[in-house]
């Protein structure tokens, strides 16, 4: 194993710089994590888009299929070609009214979050991309289309309260799976309201209650395809990466979680209906730092194995203190794998008592009881959706979200462990070398704290 690292090393009157780490590593595990060679970032050469007035970057799209990078801005969408990112293609401005932006003001807003910033973009299965802005505290969306390399925007809009959040800072994830969207945010001006939904032809959504969702901070949401590995074709499963407030927890401490639904979830018939019934959730683990300081993840990325999807790896940072210029910041990468998600998600339940506190449930499950999605067992049994769910299911399934355990990383410990670091995104690639070996390559962005002594 060997690492490479990126890094840019400047003075400048801000304690925090921009680091790019770019780390190659063999399957076996490590025996030092120390990086044995480093480079300047600025004798890398690099291709650089510029362009004045552009700012307020919030969200990517990569279009493989026309060879255009998409670019999600404050009032404007604009594309770059993918053979060289430097040549700007088209830009589409998306700009709000004086008036809606002078509403939003009065009500307690900047003139800076009451533009319009495009915060989601996906692909629909005609080829024209579902774009979303927060315009001026009104989520909104509408498509554009692609003909020929020409980017036009259409006319008509509809409401994207719900898909996007109202604040142009906040946390979301969203994913498309056909022209099926899936989203968690919140749902409301105050951000005080958070959901995680899929939105089919009818919505479905999680259950309100602080069991469900405790005051989250939403990380990312991931589709794995059971299905095409599965020897019972179980449904797929969908992940969404989260921090909240740990409801098991004497003092509420934030927990990281990854929860998970069934992609093919239509909600019960009577009770639970247009909720989820297949929502569980489990403590995320990467150990590293103080005993009692739990670690919160940041950002997740799957590397998907097309030989066997249940091989697949997820790939997540980690901090331990979120201030920026604290002098104790850590970060790490941890990685797990799907199969092993999966199992802690066959584990125990965990129950509340008369006394608030949340002890593993004793009692016997109802039956049947979907700890995996729907499958080939249960079609045979007359739950061939989640409408053939009983009431007695669905009640257990509303109280007892919380499984017992935590996901704890393939090595046991992270495959990083840095001081004075703030991790945030990452993105993993497999390679292969001139000797024929495979790596994985990890791409982490990195906020570094520099320390100044007068």
């Amino acid at each position: 194993m060997f690492f490479f690292f990126i890094s840019c090393e400047v003075m400048m009157k801000s304690q925090v710089v921009l680091l790019y780490v770019l780390i190659i590593m063999s399957e076996g595990s490590a025996k030092s994590l120390k990086p044995r060679r480093s480079v300047f970032f600025s004798d890398i050469n690099l291709k650089l888009f510029k362009e004045p007035d552009f700012d307020g970057l919030s969200s990517l799209l990569v279009r493989e299929d026309i060879g255009l990078l998409f670019i999600g801005a404050r009032g404007k969408v604009i594309t770059l070609g993918l053979d060289d990112i430097t040549e700007k293609t088209s830009e589409t401005n998306w700009t709000v009214s004086s008036e809606d932006k002078s509403q939003c003001q009065n009500k307690g807003k900047s003139i800076e979050e009451c533009d319009n910033y495009i915060m989601m973009m996906h692909t629909l299965d005609d080829g024209r991309i579902l774009v979303c802005g927060t315009r001026a505290f009104d989520p909104t969306c509408t498509h554009l289309i692609v003909d020929e390399g020409n980017v036009t925007m259409e006319d008509t809009t509809q409401s994207g309260r719900g898909k996007i959040p109202f604040d142009p800072k906040e946390k979301f994830a969203s994913m498309m799976n056909g022209n099926t969207l899936y989203t968690a945010g919140s749902l409301n001006f105050l951000g005080t309201r958070m959901a995680f939904q899929k939105h089919a032809q009818n919505l479905i959504k999680n259950e309100d209650g602080f069991i469900w969702f405790f005051e989250p901070t939403i990380i990312s949401m991931h589709m794995a395809e059971i299905n095409k590995s599965s020897e019972n074709n179980e449904d797929d499963n969908v992940f969404l990466f989260l921090i909240e407030n740990g409801i098991e927890e004497p003092r509420n401490l934030r927990l990281s979680r990854v929860a998970r639904v069934c992609k093919s979830d239509v909600g019960g018939m009577r009770m639970l209906r247009r909720k989820w019934t297949s929502f569980l959730k489990v403590r995320l683990d990467c150990p590293f730092g103080d005993i009692g300081s739990p670690s919160l993840v940041q950002d997740v990325f799957l590397l998907r194995d097309e030989n066997n999807l249940t091989n697949s790896v997820f790939y997540a940072t980690f901090i331990l203190n979120p201030e920026p210029s604290s002098t104790c910041s850590q970060s790490a990468v941890c990685a797990y794998k799907l199969s092993d998600i999966r199992q802690v998600f066959r584990g125990n339940f965990m129950t509340e008592t008369a006394y608030g506190t949340w002890v593993r449930f004793m009692g016997a499950l109802p039956t049947p009881y979907p700890r995996s999605c729907i499958n080939d067992e249960m079609r045979a049994s007359g739950v061939k959706t989640s409408y053939d769910l009983p009431d007695s299911t669905l009640q257990f399934l509303k109280n007892h979200p919380l499984m017992e355990g935590a996901v704890t990383p393939l090595t046991g410990k992270p495959l990083l462990v840095r001081s004075m670091a703030q991790f945030s995104k990452i993105v993993v690639d497999k390679v292969t070398s001139l000797d024929g070996e495979q790596h994985n390559v990890m791409f982490i962005s990195n906020s570094v704290v520099q320390q100044r002594h007068i």
